[in-house]
């Protein structure tokens, strides 16, 4: 199973340069005009996690093989994109395509590089994006509620259900309002997500600000912080120049750089723990001498479900995951310590695995 987060944003804001730098490629070509990314380009990236190399110790593994998510560099929206400015429908079906967006929004000032719209401003950026992915949306459902209407008149269940989803969520579109903020119950979310709406995904916004803002933001970026805390919405504070010069050093000598930059981590840390928290994943473990292996679920997965994203073999056989939290596993000093200690759990079909379980599945096909 795998996740992948759009980076989408205007142009010249620092998509690709940021993308590279994540992704630690050129495959994304940076350039100081618009439409440089036209097909959108796909990176995958590790996950960094430190609890996977001391699973990987205790256990003797020949092997370390971290999770990974995906980033999707989607070439810069502009006014007009819901009506093909831009060549606005194929970016729009690019978008349509991710998990969650990741909106880059440029917060630094430089002559050197144009903006669209002749001056920096975040918050009108933001809001340029998100009405192109509103009038998207509700031209969507506007096309499909009649022929809805109809079949719910004759007392059609299923268009009944989704009338009850789309007659807000248009509402709310309507009203300049996406369709994330339409109050939802689970059954309501499950139809939304067959819907496929674009402001109905995650955002998390990154901020791109200058590199001697880096670390403690500027006033643009506090506009943007505000307004993803109304919102709900994840954001981050990074500079993609930084990031990029990050990406070209020495594994050795990345840590003394970060720091000298006044920063904790690289901001591809901060994107990946924000990315997770946005599209609400978690992180479980097998292991055994030949390797050690994180791999990601959606948090509330049932045991059979977390099997299925090794193999679907596991899931269709699923029988029981023998099952140890990674406290018990390091503090008894892997799975016979953990067994011994009366630790190691049989769990069945109705479990739902935690962060942090190392699981061995059993399964007959």
């Amino acid at each position: 199973m795998g996740f992948n987060c759009g980076i989408v944003g205007l142009p010249n804001v620092g998509k690709s340069t940021l993308f590279n730098a994540l992704t630690a490629t050129a495959a994304a070509e940076a350039a100081n005009y618009p439409f440089c990314t036209v097909e959108p380009n796909v990176g995958r990236v590790t996950v960094p996690d430190p609890r996977l190399g001391e699973i990987a110790k205790i256990a003797g593994s020949q092997k370390v093989i971290p999770t990974s998510l995906e980033f999707v560099d989607i070439a810069g929206l502009v006014r007009g994109a819901s009506k093909g400015e831009g060549l606005g429908n194929q970016f729009l079906a690019n978008i349509r395509e991710v998990d969650a967006i990741l909106h880059v929004l440029r917060c630094f000032q430089d002559e050197n590089i144009t903006h669209v719209d002749g001056s920096v401003d975040p918050i009108r950026d933001a809001e340029t994006v998100e009405t192109e992915l509103m009038l998207a949306d509700l031209e969507s459902l506007n096309k499909r509620i009649d022929q809805i209407r109809k079949k719910g008149a004759t007392g059609d269940k299923e268009s009944k259900l989704l009338l009850e989803v789309m007659e807000p969520t248009i509402k709310a579109l309507e009203d300049g309002n996406p369709a994330r903020t339409v109050s939802l119950t689970p059954e309501q979310t499950r139809i939304m997500r067959t819907l496929n709406l674009l402001t109905f995904k995650p955002v998390l916004y990154i901020c791109n600000v200058e590199e001697n803002a880096a670390a403690t933001g500027n006033e643009h970026s506090a506009k943007v912080v505000e307004k993803a805390q109304k919102e709900g919405a994840g954001c981050v504070v990074i500079s993609a120049h930084i990031e990029s010069e990050i990406a070209q050093l020495p594994e050795d000598e990345k840590q003394e750089y970060i720091e000298s930059m006044g920063l904790k981590e690289a901001g591809l840390a901060q994107i990946i723990r924000a990315g997770y928290a946005l599209l609400d994943l978690l992180t479980f473990f097998t292991c055994g001498p030949k390797e050690a292996r994180a791999w990601t679920v959606r948090k509330g997965s049932a045991a059979p479900r977390a099997a299925g994203v090794i193999h679907t073999d596991f899931e269709r056989g699923f029988i029981r995951a023998e099952t140890i939290g990674f406290g018990d596993f390091i503090q008894h000093s892997g799975e016979q310590g953990a067994k011994d200690a009366g630790v190691l759990r049989q769990e069945g079909k109705e479990y739902l695995v935690k962060d942090g379980d190392i699981l061995h599945f059993k399964f007959n096909v």
